[in-house]
């Protein structure tokens, strides 16, 4: 019996043996055919003989530069969080794995064709082959990346439709008496980050005759790094790629580009639901029958008190999706795109077309969800899309609010063919712009009218920024790469046109003997004064933007139309004594926490990278970086989204503009593009910081696009598995 079980031993560990050996023979394969340039960013160059090739080496240098979060990009996308951070993420692991079965994964993996297996098996030998070289590096839970894995996380958005799923809800439908304490801090979609710009230039406009793209994301500082990635099968993309993704999200080839600002076109429906239980089942009531709801027992595990442990959770599902919360006696189920192996296909796709044609192909698979496309190429082509996964509906419901989901009539009627949505392409004003407000604007005097569509092709609302781009874009002529920068980084913030005069005119109304006549003179006087541009040395930005915080949360109280413009209807609706107030606690927050409230905004607005800790750390005793520019709630075109901390009284920044690229499409491709902060994730390289004080005054650095480039500005070229 124990020479049977030694035989055994002696079997297994042969066979582990074999398999690692020939692991490591494909990983050394695709070293040797896989270059990484590093130039004087620290931006990797990767080069590969075939695309595989090029995306293990790109998943290298991502690991080199930041392994961590791409571990944890991951470990997120799988719903397994709670096993690294304990029982508090353990309902938005439930979140997740609503939708994230390994085993149903696995099988996309294996029935996707072979192309896209052969870059998902590169995918995972890149980050293990990185880990087998860097044996002094520690992975949180993943210590083997599976190609299927890749499928987990297959659209590049900062927040994905999953996220607008409430947990805590969740919890209290499924699972509300254990740690009944438990409460998540869920994301606020009405804070900062507020979406990106996008902008597009016609030849006819601009001093070259090339088509202008502006790629501006606000995204969470280093929620992306930038990369170029070429292969010989035609692979040439440069841009900025989500950590742990083999595709680059926002960026540009040499014949086209691609930016994706957040969208409201209507890919997402909650549907009531009628649920009886009858003998220890479930059915939800569809026209005249009832169907029984799928059960689902998600198992799931967590740490506490140093313990791993397990928590089984039966989920139900209707043909309209997973049910995720109950309203009164309905339970209401969410329906939204789950195309995980199209959406993996469109997002590497896009970045190898080379003209417009061949781009809307691609957007034809139709899984961008959540996200709104601005275009531009080479042959002077500009475009936008609003949305692209949007369900033709029936117009009789409210699609804005929940709808009922026994009633077949409110079922999808399969989707919106592209022409039906809202798509600009050249427009006669020779310009697109969108800020994640109306598309109705989009192109000026020529954008699309809302009476042509249904209402929930587009609940986008016009905001501070959308106003600022049509501004500045509508009378602009003789563009240049360098005046189109300029552009993107105007100071103003046009939320406080209205907004001023109405405060003005409160102040003048106080009576004589007010005392507040005289103690509100000099900062009255310095906003009257002000010309509304932000600015570091700017004493009335600072006033401004804490008087705007103060009116904005008081006139919270006022009923809004959904549809209102923010900043009017606050300067039309909200009473003199409201405004006064504002300015008072303003005043009093200001003194509190600077002595006083003449103080200039770049004294309290600033950047400062301490450490690799993907929730910044900052400290007031540690030095950093006034910074000039603002929200972009407010209309601030280069956004800078900065907040105190606990342990702080000075403001800083964690995001808004981050990877931000322009770029001129002629005979070869020109671009300039800029990161927030650096390149790398370690404090003691560098790439930490050595573009925080370009970033600082809005000074962009050349792309190195074309190879003679990259070889002229080369600081190290090596195959991974080498030193760096």
């Amino acid at each position: 019996m124990l020479t049977r079980l030694y035989l055994f031993i002696i079997l297994l560990n042969l066979s582990q043996t074999i398999v690692a050996q020939q692991h490591l023979a494909r990983w050394e394969r695709h070293a040797h055919d896989t270059e990484i340039i590093r130039d004087q960013w620290g931006i990797p160059h990767i080069y590969g003989k075939t695309d595989a090739d090029a995306v293990f080496g790109l998943l290298y240098a991502q690991c080199e530069d930041d392994f961590n979060r791409v571990e944890v990009n991951y470990i997120t996308a799988m719903g397994r969080m709670a096993e690294v951070e304990g029982v508090s993420e353990l309902y938005a692991d439930l979140r997740m794995r609503l939708y994230i079965d390994p085993e149903t994964v696995k099988e996309e993996y294996e029935n996707s064709p072979p192309w896209l297996k052969s870059l998902m098996d590169a995918w995972a030998d890149g980050i293990n082959y990185y880990l087998h070289t860097h044996p002094e590096v520690e992975p949180k839970l993943i210590t083997n990346f599976e190609p299927w894995m890749a499928l987990t996380f297959s659209e590049g958005s900062i927040g994905g439709d999953i996220e607008t799923i409430s947990v805590n809800r969740l919890k209290d439908f499924y699972d509300r008496d254990f740690h009944a304490y438990l409460t998540y801090t869920e994301r606020n979609f009405d804070e900062e980050p507020k979406g990106s710009n996008g902008f597009a230039i016609a030849p006819e406009l601009t001093v070259n005759g090339h088509a202008l793209l502006m790629i501006n994301p606000h995204t969470s500082f280093y929620f992306r790094p930038e990369v170029h990635v070429v292969s010989d099968e035609g692979l040439n993309a440069y841009g900025a790629v989500t950590w742990g993704q083999f595709f680059v999200y926002q960026g540009f080839n040499e014949y086209n580009g691609w930016m994706h600002t957040s969208s409201k076109a209507d890919a997402i429906d909650h549907y009531a639901l009628t649920v009886e239980e009858r003998d220890g089942r479930y059915y939800y009531k569809f026209g005249k029958e009832w169907r029984p709801l799928t059960e689902k027992s998600i198992r799931l595990k967590y740490k506490e008190d140093g313990k791993f442990k397990e928590r089984a959770i039966t989920a139900y599902y209707s043909h309209h999706g997973p049910v995720i919360r109950a309203d009164d006696d309905r339970w209401i189920a969410i329906a939204l795109m789950v195309e995980r192996e199209k959406a993996l296909t469109q997002s590497f796709q896009r970045t190898k077309t080379t003209n417009h044609d061949a781009y809307k192909q691609v957007m034809e698979l139709k899984t961008n969800s959540s996200n709104n496309t601005v275009y531009a190429d080479r042959d002077g082509n500009i475009v936008y899309y609003h949305g692209n996964f949007i369900p033709i509906r029936n117009q009789g419901f409210d699609w804005r609010n929940v709808v009922d989901g026994s009633n077949p009539a409110t079922d999808w009627k399969g989707l919106h063919a592209i022409e039906e949505m809202i798509y600009i392409q050249n427009p006669a004003n020779g310009w697109i712009q969108n800020a994640n407000s109306t598309p109705f604007t989009a192109a000026g005097d020529h954008s699309p009218k809302p009476s042509d569509y249904p209402d929930y092709i587009a609940w986008d609302l016009e905001n501070a920024r959308g106003l600022n781009a049509v501004r500045l874009l509508k009378d602009q002529k003789n563009f240049t790469l360098q005046s189109l920068i300029d552009l993107s980084y105007d100071p103003k913030l046009l939320a406080f046109e209205p907004l001023i005069p109405v405060l003005v005119n409160a102040y003048n109304h106080l009576d004589q003997n007010d005392r507040r006549k005289n103690e509100l003179r000099a900062p009255i006087d310095t906003l009257q004064q002000w010309d509304l541009n932000t600015g570091s040395q700017s004493v009335a930005t600072a006033l401004a933007i804490h008087f705007g915080s103060q009116i904005v949360r008081k006139a919270a109280v006022i009923e809004r139309p959904w549809d209102a413009y923010l900043f009017d209807f606050i300067a039309e609706n909200a009473p003199d004594t409201m405004f006064i107030e504002a300015l008072e606690n303003a005043i009093a927050v200001m003194e509190t926490d600077f002595g006083t409230w003449n103080t200039p905004w770049g004294d309290i607005n600033r950047f400062q990278r301490l450490t690799h800790d993907i929730q910044g750390r900052f400290d007031d005793d540690q030095p950093s970086i006034a910074i000039p520019f603002n929200s972009s709630f407010y209309g601030s075109l280069a956004a800078y989204g900065s907040r105190q901390y606990s342990n702080t009284k000075k403001w800083y920044g964690s995001v808004g503009n981050s990877f931000v690229a322009a770029v001129e499409f002629g005979d070869k491709v020109v671009a300039k593009s800029l990161l927030a902060g650096g390149q790398s994730g370690d404090p003691s390289s560098q790439h930490f910081t050595d573009q925080a004080e370009m970033y600082s005054r809005g000074e962009f650095k050349d792309v190195h696009f074309y190879r003679e480039d990259v070889l002229k500005n080369k600081k190290i070229s090596y195959r991974p598995g080498q030193t760096y």
